[in-house]
Order: C-alpha cells, then sequence, then structure tokens
C-alpha cells in the first residue's frame, strides 16, 4: 500500500516515517507539515496515475484540521488517524477511519492498525479483481472434423492467407484450418503468445533462444520482424 504521513510536529513524522519503513507491505510516498501540502502531493500522484492507499494523519493542525481533511476528501483513500487527544475519537470513527490511536504510540499498536488497514486494501482488490477462467483448450475444424487443442501444445502458428498451420507439440504435421492470423491472434489476448511477424504467432513459453531475428521452438526456425523484436525482448524479460 502506498502511504503518506501527515503531521505538523517534525519529531512526529521522523517517527512515522520510521514505522511505515519497517511495514513490509507498506510504500512510504512523502511527509506533509500539513493538510495543504497533503492535497498537494495526493493531487501530484493522482495525476501521475498513482493513488495513495494510506494515510497516516493527525488531527490537531493548524489551518485545516485532520478532521476536517478528511470530510473535504474527494477521493477515499483509509485514514489512521495519530493525535495526542482522545475527544476526537468517537468522530473519527464516524468518518469510518481505519483506526484511532493515541500517542505515544508503540510500534506493536501501530502494525496492528497497519494489519487492519492492509486486510481491508486485500479485500477491496480482491472484489474488484475479474475472476477469469482460462481456458485449456479450443476446437477447430480440420479435414472434416472438430479437432480439440491444448494451448499448453502449440509451438507456433503460421499464416496463409485465409488459412493458418498450427503446430503442436503432440504431432510432427501442423494441423490446417481455414482461420485468419487476427482470429486466432483475438484467441491469445491474455495468454503467453505474441505474433513475432505478418506470417507467425509463436508461445512464448517454447522459445528455446534467439539469434539474427530468428526463434528457436525445436528443430524449427521462425523469423522475427523488425517491427516486433522490441515487444518481444520485453515481452521475454530481456529488455
Amino acid at each position: 500500500m502506498r502511504c503518506i504521513a501527515v503531521d505538523d510536529e517534525p519529531l512526529a513524522l521522523d517517527l512515522l516515517e520510521d514505522n511505515i519503513t519497517q511495514v513490509p507491505y507498506l510504500e512510504f510516498v512523502g511527509r506533509c507539515k500539513n493538510a495543504f501540502e497533503a492535497i498537494e502531493l495526493i493531487q501530484k500522484e493522482k495525476a501521475e496515475n498513482r493513488n495513495i492507499d494510506l494515510i497516516f494523519l493527525d488531527i490537531q493542525m493548524p489551518g485545516i484540521t485532520g478532521v476536517q481533511f478528511v470530510k473535504s476528501m474527494v477521493s477515499n483513500p483509509m485514514v489512521i488517524f495519530i493525535t495526542a487527544y482522545d475527544q476526537f475519537a468517537l468522530e473519527g470513527f464516524d468518518l469510518n477511519v481505519i483506526d484511532y490511536l493515541l500517542k505515544p504510540v508503540s510500534f506493536e499498536r501501530f502494525l496492528k492498525a497497519c494489519n487492519r488497514a492492509n486486510e481491508l486494501f486485500l479485500l477491496k482488490e480482491n472484489s474488484q479483481t475479474p475472476k477469469v477462467l482460462q481456458e485449456e483448450h479450443f476446437f477447430v475444424n480440420a479435414e472434416y472434423s472438430l479437432v480439440k487443442i491444448k494451448y499448453a501444445d502449440i509451438l507456433y502458428i503460421e499464416g496463409l492467407k485465409d488459412y493458418i498451420k498450427i503446430y503442436v507439440s503432440t504431432q510432427p504435421r501442423p494441423i490446417i484450418t481455414r482461420m485468419t492470423m487476427k482470429s486466432i491472434e483475438e484467441k491469445f489476448a491474455t495468454m503467453p503468445f505474441m505474433r513475432v511477424h505478418k506470417s507467425y504467432i509463436v508461445s512464448l513459453n517454447k522459445i528455446e533462444s534467439i539469434r539474427n531475428l530468428k526463434i528457436s521452438i525445436g528443430t524449427h526456425l521462425i523469423p522475427v520482424s523488425e517491427q516486433f523484436s522490441d515487444e518481444l525482448l520485453r515481452r521475454i524479460g530481456s529488455k
């Protein structure tokens, strides 16, 4: 979780930063001495498509108080109040803050609050992540039959106008079917396959080596177009 610390006391900020950096699942983004700096930092991160997930926030600050700051926020990062005053506890919980810590805060109590925030963060992330069922195979028309092809068996695919040849590891001859390269490429949208040439799609998991714009898969050599070479290197993690 990406987090910031907001407090008008430098020593309190030092302690918060030190505690945050000791928690493995927290990423310390920055420290602010008042709500105005916090608003500016949050807006800057948002402009760069980065969210602030958690704010450690003091309540009694000059200008805008922590409570006023939470009420003014348009986005909804999680908030943990850290304050020397307990009279704001009820109002804090009315604002649905994650926890309310009284200074001085022990690391054990700080970690307990962080764990609570992390549980809610993971719960929210999981609820927003679509559960995609990964297909293991598909069928094509070949030789007057419907032939089952497992994605895991595919070595590469060669395009021939309105036909494609699907080379698989389970048989020496390719499976020939009437299909366009575009339509077969769409089947691989979320899978480890890539078009490396106008006429070839390869399984990235089956690549054994690449040399002089040629991919080696078993005894097969597949050409790589220069327009796809950079993306190929990125996909296999060498760039």
